[in-house]
């Protein structure tokens, strides 16, 4: 699995989707190194990733392609997509502005384990409110 010198270490790019056909796709801010999320992409969202320059993903709940803000606007243009060394996840350096998780935060990792206690603890604040953001069509 990790010994093919041709995945490992040659430039052809041959990602490693997985049994759904899926790989998951780290999203972090080009400026500041924050981690903004997790997704999944399949073959079809990273090639429109690729060609338009802005994320696309593949959902797996509603079983569809989605361009990252297009309901609520908050958009990431691809700065640079870095490869594992095995071709199978993704980190996408995007630029972005304010509010990418669509609960209001910046960052959709906005909460830390607390060790001591085994809760979760708030890190961040909101930036939005996802009540007026995300209306109900």
């Amino acid at each position: 699995m990790g010994d093919n010198p041709d995945i490992n270490e040659g430039t052809q790019f041959t990602p490693r989707f997985d049994q759904d056909g899926l790989i998951p796709a780290i999203a972090q801010d080009a400026n500041t190194g924050e981690i903004l999320m997790v997704a999944y992409m399949n073959a079809e969202s990273l090639e429109l990733t690729r060609k338009t320059g802005f994320a696309v993903y593949f959902s797996r709940s509603r079983k569809r392609l989605w361009k990252k803000g297009e309901e609520s606007g908050h958009m990431q243009r691809i700065e640079r997509i870095l490869v594992d060394c095995d071709q199978d996840c993704l980190v996408l350096k995007v630029r972005v502005d304010s509010g990418q998780c669509h609960v209001g935060y910046q960052s959709c990792f906005y909460r830390a384990l607390d060790p001591a206690t085994g809760q979760l603890e708030f890190v961040a604040d909101r930036v939005f409110d996802p009540a007026s953001t995300y209306r109900k069509k």
